[in-house]
């Protein structure tokens, strides 16, 4: 392959420079020759005419730079090509790459707070040693698990729950894989070492007669009631929940539908909604409007959830992501299919959505014992 700085005229009267990868050529059985090029544009510009000496000295930098960039591709080939190891990688910190892949996921928050929690016991197990990539081997890594496993606390200062080990050692693994296929090591040491088993999830959730009691009780906040209830009968998330616009709930032909992008997976969701869910979100304002005006997060709502349950008699402990578990029963209870359950509530694997299958088998065993044991007579 051949790797070559060239330039591009543009209309501003500046050369855009990039870098051409020339991987050869095929020839057709007619004889046309086809070319397999790669381009990448480096960003950088010189100026076509340069009159002043400032613009010259700019010009010499731009170039500097570019040929720079060009001499890392080559020495990046080379070393792809002869299996020559970057030994500039052994020496990057292990936390300082960690922390690059952590603010990549910055604008998806759930998976941000769950790296920005492995790190910290990351931190911990590495303490004030400065690991780098040349340190890292399958006992660091085996380490890391047994420290999760033994010594991990949380803020509580009380053990780690299971699911917590499995979440913060797949994000271990997860920056692991990545800095392998970054070229920062050798071999893939996320496969070296077994991962924890994930830990069956309490998902608690109203059943049909609780959220009927919920309906008629008293909650200090009507916004938080509405939202609360629109979640229960669509399955919406509260972050989806707490963003949604009048331009995203479409009324058409005595039907309403929501089409909306997922603030967790940034998935594109088209999903309708019953007549008492449209009734909740009250009358059309503008299409910018957010529907639930004064919804918010935090502790006194959180707290006023807990007493709305009291009012109506129940003692579980709910939040509003319950609405969305809450969702998902009642569907299957109803006779929904836990493929279309797993399309309404945006899950990407059939998997995620299993565990309220099982909630509702459990229901199935319990109602099995219900009917009090009759006293038979077999010899009448």
């Amino acid at each position: 392959m051949k790797i070559k700085l060239k330039k591009k005229k543009l209309k501003t009267g500046k050369y855009s420079l990039y870098i051409e990868y020339y991987k050869g050529f095929i020839q057709d059985e007619k004889g046309k020759i086809e070319h397999n090029r790669e381009f990448e544009y480096l960003k950088e510009y010189l100026i076509i005419e340069p009159r002043t000496a400032k613009e010259r000295q700019e010009n010499a930098e731009v170039l500097l730079r570019a040929e720079q960039v060009l001499s890392i591709r080559k020495a990046e080939y080379a070393q792809g090509k002869y299996g020559i190891k970057d030994r500039s990688k052994d020496k990057l910190l292990f936390l300082t790459y960690y922390e690059k892949l952590k603010e990549e996921r910055y604008e998806s928050k759930g998976n941000y707070d769950n790296w920005d929690a492995a790190q910290n016991h990351i931190e911990d197990y590495c303490k004030k040693r400065k690991i780098t990539f040349e340190d890292i081997n399958e006992e660091f890594v085996l380490g890391f698990k047994q420290h999760l496993n033994k010594k991990a606390r949380t803020k509580s200062n009380v053990p780690l729950s299971q699911n917590s080990k499995y979440t913060y050692y797949n994000k271990f693994k997860a920056a692991l894989k990545k800095a392998f296929e970054d070229g920062y090591t050798r071999r893939n040491f996320a496969t070296t070492v077994k991962a924890f088993a994930q830990g069956e999830t309490s998902r608690e959730h109203l059943t049909h007669e609780e959220l009927q009691a919920m309906a008629k009780a008293r909650c200090k906040h009507p916004v938080l009631k509405s939202a609360f209830m629109f979640s229960c009968l669509t399955g919406l998330r509260w972050s989806d929940i707490n963003k949604l616009t009048w331009s995203e709930v479409r009324d058409e032909e005595g039907e309403t539908r929501l089409i909306f992008k997922q603030k967790k997976t940034s998935g594109q969701e088209y999903q309708f909604i019953s007549e008492q869910a449209r009734e909740l979100l009250g009358k059309r304002r503008q299409e910018k409007d957010l529907v639930f005006q004064g919804l918010k997060y935090g502790a006194h709502f959180n707290a006023e959830i807990l007493r709305w349950c009291m009012r109506a008699g129940i003692t579980k402990h709910i939040t509003f992501h319950s609405a969305r578990h809450t969702h998902a029963v009642l569907l299957l209870e109803n006779g929904a299919d836990i493929y279309t359950v797993s399309k309404i509530l945006g899950h990407k694997e059939i998997r995620t959505t299993q565990v309220y299958a099982k909630i509702v088998d459990k229901k199935k065993k319990e109602a099995a014992y219900l009917i009090p044991k009759l006293e038979m007579d077999y010899e009448n």
